[in-house]
This record gives structure tokens, C-alpha cells and sequence, in this order.
């Protein structure tokens, strides 16, 4: 379905409505909005607008519902599969103004906010009642791009992604009226679960305003460790058994030597250069993570830890995590004029060696520069591949290796993507994923969005 431009006339119109100074056809405003932080080709809006209330977005998703406009949600633009990118023009609506928290309810622990909140922010402002926001996927994400495409993070593995600290959520729908789903109540059996079926979908079934939160106590002790092994092999191999164990780690996370190195050269640090996993653990005082210690540092020295740190001081953990968070940024300014692909893939536990292997035979069979990080708690892998964009045979090279690692992925019962959502990277691999159930994904997006106006070109192939 063809999208038609916004007319001037249309935008004078949403000036009115809106405000002047909070709708822009300038051309910094429109660059600025056509692409993400992906490696994705950019694709200008006709027009941005910056609602400041719910009545603001009904006001645009009536007029677009009316002349067949394209509207592209935009929070933070961190996305990394061109998940915001307004590939059909149109309206893009940025939520940065709307970024105000409503209200704590710390004995609930919840909170109601705007979905421009970056994540950071909002945790900042929780810590002073003892509590936090679990989901943690790095960058600068907020609220609505971390609901749009239920991202997780390095606390998955402990606490569960977006979908499961979304309690209830109000929503513009196609038709331009708001809807109010979910509950305050922590457990529902109520109807279809609506909430869930529109957190991961990415814009294209509705626009989420505001957002009740579940929180989480701050953990009152925690323990950092460090561990480094003799090869990537080694260190997967570790990560399934201390899951498999039962040990309970909130957060578990795996970086091979070459981001390491990238690390290292960027931010001027000294981690040992070699295989590394980093975990933590939350608990309710140091005998209970001592207890926990002993049976993680057998597990990791069975499967041949050179090195065991723990015990990482309050300033150094808060810098390691920033390094492991910061490891594509890294990479970027190690290699300016280079572009990445960064694949994101997930598998049952059991089959993360097997896929990480899979991954490395891939990257050494193509001969393109590979760099091994993610979630390995959860099954999670991020392989960034290093590319020249104007070289065409190392384009085609990196994007076979993509193929190659999502497929792999696939076949042994995982996911074409594990936090980054489908967006346009993804788009190709749904239907092999998905098989016949992807009819009725567009069953469903035909019954809420039937003129497809709501992120058009996403989640679903033509």
C-alpha cells in the first residue's frame, strides 16, 4: 500500500493543533529523524512532531488514519535493526518531550510514566526509594522503544525482559481512540492479553503513551566477578553450567578477546586480553553471595578459568559495565568510515556453544572481522561484523554471515532476534521462523491497523 506526503496544508494544520514550535519540516530535523543507530539506509519523514500530551498523538493518528499518512513512533532512535527508521515518509511522532514520571507508588512498587523516559533517567530518580527498573538493554534506550521492542538486556537472565515489568499501558490505536490495558495487579486470567501482544510489536499495532511500571527492591549486597578462559569454546561451556546449576546470577555476560582488545584501546583500560565472561549476583548479605561464590568458581575452573576476580569495588563494577555496555560504541571509534551489522540471535542455553562455534566457522569462512559479545545468561549472542560500506563484495560477505548465524539459529530452536526486534534487518527471516503462524500476525495487524498507517514496512514481510 502506497503512503502519500504530507501536504503543507497538513502541517499547518498539525502547527495549529500542536504548536509551532513542536511540529518541523526543517532538513536538520528530518536527517536527524531518518535513521537509527543501525547500519541501515535512512529514509526522511515528511514532517516531525514533538506531541507534549495523549490528545496530541490521537490528533496526528486521526489525521494520518484519514489521508492515508505513514506514522513512525520515535523515542531514543538507539534501535539497531532500523526499527524507527520511517521507511514510507510521513509523520514521525518523537516522544522526547513526553518523559515525565506521574507517579511512584513505592509500597507497590510501581511507577506510571510518559514513554519518552530514557531508562537511566528513570532509575536515577528510583534509587532514592530503594528501588529500580530491571530491564537494562545499555545506551540510552527509553521506556517506549524498550516496550515497542520488548528489549532486555544484561539482567535478563535474573529479572526477565520489558514484557515482564509492564503491568499496564494506555495506547492510541489506529483509529485514533485511547485505550487502557492491563491492570495495577501484578497477575491477571481477564480477557486476551492485549498488553503483551502489542509490548515486541514495534509501533505497528498501536502507540503506547504512558506505561505502569513493576519495580524491584535494590539488592542490598551484590558480587562482581571476572573470569577469563582459553578460548571462547571454554567459557559458553561455563556459562551452562552455572545456569544449569541453578546458580542464579543476575547478570552473566560474555566478551571474546577481540572486543576486549576494542575495550581496551577505547576507554584505556587493562583487562586481560582473552576470553571473558563477567557476572553478578544479588543477594540478601555477603554469606548468602559467599555461599554462592564457592559454587561458581568451582563450575568456572572445572571448565578451565585461568583467572577468577572477585570482589570488584563499587567504582570499578560500575566502569566494567559501563565498558561491557559501551562495546559497539567502542568499536565505532576504533574504526572510523567502517560500518557494523550487528547480528543478534537467541538459543536454548544447551545450544549457545554450539552457536557461538557456528558463528566464529562463519566469520573465518567468509574472512570478515568478527567481534563475539552478548547475553549468554540467556542464550543471547551479538556478533558485530566490521564492514567497508562502499564495498560491495565485503557488504555481500558480512550479510551472508548474518544469514548463515540467524539460520543456525533458527534450525537449533532459537530466534532470529533476541532483544533488537524484527525492524527492517530482520524482516527476511520472520516467515522461516514463524511458518504458518505468520498468517495470522497479519490477521491481527489487518484487524487493528487496516489502512496500515501505524510503522508500515516492519515486523511482518510483504
Amino acid at each position: 500500500m502506497a503512503h502519500p506526503r504530507v501536504t503543507p496544508e497538513d502541517v499547518a494544520l498539525l502547527k495549529r493543533v500542536i504548536g509551532e514550535s513542536h511540529v518541523s519540516t526543517g532538513p536538520s530535523n528530518l536527517d536527524l529523524h531518518s535513521k537509527d543507530e543501525s547500519y541501515h539506509e535512512p529514509h526522511r519523514p515528511d514532517v516531525v512532531v514533538w506531541p507534549q500530551k495523549t490528545e496530541d498523538v490521537v490528533a496526528v493518528v486521526r489525521l494520518a488514519g484519514e489521508k492515508g499518512y505513514a506514522v513512525t513512533p520515535w523515542c531514543a532512535g538507539t534501535s539497531l535493526e532500523g526499527n524507527p527508521i520511517p521507511v514510507h515518509g510521513g509523520i514521525v511522532l518523537d516522544f522526547s518531550e513526553m518523559n515525565r514520571i506521574l507517579e511512584i507508588r513505592e509500597k507497590d512498587l510501581q511507577v506510571d510514566v510518559e514513554v519518552g523516559i530514557q531508562y537511566r533517567d528513570l532509575n536515577d530518580q528510583l534509587r532514592h526509594y530503594g528501588l529500580f527498573f530491571p530491564p537494562d538493554p545499555g545506551a540510552w534506550a527509553s521506556i517506549g522503544g524498550m516496550i515497542g521492542n520488548n528489549a532486555s538486556g544484561v539482567r535478563t537472565v535474573a529479572y526477565g525482559a520489558t514484557r515482564d515489568s509492564v503491568l499496564a499501558m494506555e495506547v492510541v490505536m489506529a483509529d485514533g481512540r485511547v485505550i487502557h490495558l492491563g491492570s495495577r495487579a501484578i497477575k491477571s486470567s481477564s480477557g486476551y492479553d492485549l498488553l503483551r501482544l502489542l509490548i515486541g510489536s514495534e509501533g505497528t499495532l498501536g502507540i503506547v503513551t504512558k506505561a505502569t511500571l513493576r519495580l524491584r527492591g535494590l539488592p542490598p549486597e551484590y558480587l562482581t566477578v571476572v573470569a577469563t578462559f582459553p578460548s571462547v569454546h571454554a567459557a559458553c561451556e561455563a556459562v551452562s553450567d552455572t545456569i544449569r546449576y541453578g546458580l542464579n546470577p543476575a547478570a552473566l555476560e560474555l566478551m571474546d578477546e577481540a572486543v576486549v582488545v576494542e575495550i581496551n584501546r577505547d576507554r584505556k583500560m587493562d583487562l586481560e586480553e582473552r576470553p571473558m565472561l563477567f557476572l553478578e549476583f544479588h543477594n540478601v548479605n555477603e554469606a548468602a553471595l559467599e555461599s554462592q561464590y564457592e559454587m561458581v568458581e568451582a563450575v568456572l575452573t572445572e571448565h578451565g578459568a585461568t583467572r577468577i576476580d572477585r570482589g570488584v569495588g563499587a567504582d570499578e563494577r560500575v566502569r566494567l559495565w559501563e565498558a561491557r555496555h559501551g562495546a559497539l560504541e567502542s568499536i565505532k571509534r576504533n574504526h572510523p568510515g567502517r560500518s557494523v551489522l550487528l547480528v543478534d540471535t537467541c538459543v536454548p542455553i544447551s545450544r549457545y556453544a554450539e552457536m557461538v562455534d557456528a558463528a566464529k566457522a562463519a566469520v573465518e569462512r567468509e574472512g570478515v572481522t568478527g567481534f563475539f559479545w552478548g547475553h549468554a545468561g540467556d542464550g543471547n549472542l551479538h556478533l558485530g561484523l566490521l564492514f567497508d560500506p562502499a564495498d560491495e563484495d565485503e557488504k555481500q560477505r558480512v550479510q551472508r554471515v548474518n544469514r548463515a548465524v540467524v539460520e543456525h539459529s533458527i534450525a537449533k530452536g532459537g530466534t532470529c532476534t533476541g532483544e533488537h526486534g524484527v525492524g527492517i534487518g530482520k524482516l527476511s527471516f520472520v516467515e522461516a521462523e514463524h511458518g504458518p503462524a505468520l498468517e495470522y500476525m497479519r490477521r491481527i495487524k489487518q484487524a487493528l491497523d487496516p489502512k496500515n498507517i501505524l510503522n508500515p514496512g516492519k515486523m511482518l514481510p510483504d
